[in-house]
């Protein structure tokens, strides 16, 4: 088995988010590694339709109210799974971009990301696990949801 040194759990915050969460830190307690959790939040805000849709945004939700919705979840998620010593990154953007982004720029060795395991060759890891398994810097697991 490799020698991981730095491992990247890329969760969507979904009810799968454990599975993936439990195979990271098996392989990061065997290999005495540092573990980091990202979550993207890829949002777009609604700004409405019309003549003066590309004006006014008629609603949007506070970044501080994302980033703090996201930070709770994954504090629960966390002390459920009994998890303490692990840095927590929330980033703004499209995830496949902003997992490899950070794995690019900290020297990232392994990212562990789930997977759902849906029918069809397109649709086998799905967007986010197939984007980041061609563009990532370095070893990826995709573990396989089945929800």
């Amino acid at each position: 088995m490799h020698d991981y040194k730095n491992i990247l759990i890329a969760v969507d915050l979904s009810a799968s988010a454990e599975d993936v969460i439990k195979k990271a830190k098996n392989i990061a307690d065997i290999n005495n590694t540092k573990l980091t959790l990202i979550h993207a939040i890829d949002y777009i805000p609604y700004i409405g339709f019309g003549e003066g849709a590309l004006i006014t945004p008629t609603y949007t939700i506070p970044n501080e109210e994302l980033i703090k919705n996201a930070k709770n979840t994954i504090d629960r998620l966390l002390n459920k799974m009994q998890l303490t010593h692990l840095d927590i990154i929330i980033e703004f953007g499209a995830a496949t971009n902003e997992i490899v982004s950070y794995a690019n720029e900290h020297n990232v060795d392994l990212i562990v990301v789930g997977s759902h395991g849906r029918h069809g060759v397109k649709l086998l890891l799905g967007a986010t696990a197939n984007g980041v398994l061609h563009h990532a810097p370095c070893d990826v697991l995709a573990i396989r949801i089945t929800e």
